[in-house]
């Protein structure tokens, strides 16, 4: 088995080392072939590091640390030594295969591109995440990273979103939705109709389905949900505000009398598929498409587990070697 070496941002996300190392740690036990370089504040990180008993890693001591309210322009300007900035470069000299980071995600971008540069063909890098659906999982971009977008960055978006969904899904022919108000012609602002008439154009290179609603995406009407970060990230919020409250009712509902406490015991198995099925730390993981190297967008609020699950989709696209499958297949678009 290769032998892989992952950077990690150790002082990003909410919770910082106490999350971050306590991820590295869980992943250690499922990746035994994965080196960690972990980048951030020996003093903050030490109590966590002891803890841990991580072995196979090794620790650079980063004196700046980039909060989450930072603008992504004096991150990339000003702290040029914090531990995503070094962590990145790490990435760029080739010194790591992958880098996972739960921080500012706009500094993330920025520094990304700026450092890593993206691949020919492509203006702007986009965030693409999976969401769960009745059938299965859906790729769906922006989730962020561009709030702001031409049609021109939609139909690169969508191509990304296509080649993605073939190279880590497997699925052979994805099926792309346009993220829009209706699903009818005449719905949408002029920019998303536009998109639309692009994508019609190029039908011959991808299996383009037209316009879905937002009430679309978690039916698994289509493989791929094309957005721009602004709409894409108040979708996935939703989502994971809506899988709380649904968890939060039902919670109530159990404990509000003693045959509903009954009922609990005897659905409780039930009950825990349908929590894995829908847990939002299970997709956590977002992927930065575009880019000359691998960075994966962790959720600045999970957990270890969900920390965890973040580097295994950094595992997951460096084993497929998926900058190469990318660049290989964005010659046939062209």
């Amino acid at each position: 088995m290769k032998e892989i070496v992952l950077a990690i941002d150790v002082m990003g996300g909410d919770f910082g080392p106490k999350t971050t190392v306590e991820g590295v740690k869980m992943a250690s036990k499922i990746y035994p072939n994965v080196k960690f370089k972990l980048f951030g504040d020996q003093n903050i990180s030490e109590p966590e590091l002891k803890k841990s008993g991580l072995i196979n890693t090794e620790f650079f001591h980063t004196e700046e640390s980039i909060k989450s309210d930072d603008e992504p322009v004096t991150a990339l300007r000003k702290l040029k030594k914090s531990s995503m900035r070094l962590g990145i470069n790490n990435l760029s000299n080739s010194e790591s295969h992958g880098f996972v980071s739960a921080g500012n995600t706009g500094a993330l971008m920025a520094i990304s591109k700026f450092v890593l540069k993206t691949l020919n063909g492509i203006n702007r890098p986009a965030i693409a995440g999976l969401m769960p659906t009745m059938k299965g999982q859906t790729v769906i971009l922006d989730l962020g990273a561009n709030v702001d977008c031409s049609n021109d960055n939609l139909v690169q978006f969508a191509l990304m979103g296509d080649i993605f969904s073939q190279s880590v899904l497997g699925i052979q022919k994805p099926k792309i939705g346009l993220l829009n108000v209706g699903s009818e012609l005449i719905k949408g602002n002029e920019m998303v109709k536009q998109t639309h008439s692009d994508l019609k154009k190029i039908e011959k290179k991808i299996n383009f389905h037209g316009f879905v609603e937002g009430n679309d995406i978690n039916k698994g009407i289509v493989d791929v949900v094309v957005t721009d970060g602004f709409s894409g990230n108040i979708a996935l919020k939703t989502a994971e505000g809506v899988a709380e409250l649904i968890f939060t009712f039902l919670k109530n509902s159990y404990k509000s009398s003693l045959i509903s406490k009954i009922g609990y015991i005897l659905s409780k198995p039930a009950l825990n598929r349908f929590k894995t099925r829908i847990d939002p730390r299970k997709y956590n993981g977002a992927v930065l498409l575009g880019l000359n190297g691998i960075v994966v967008k962790s959720h600045g609020g999970t957990d270890a587990f969900g920390f965890c699950n973040a580097i295994g989709v950094a595992v997951s696209l460096i084993e497929n070697s998926y900058i190469h499958q990318i660049e290989k297949k964005l010659e046939l678009y062209k």
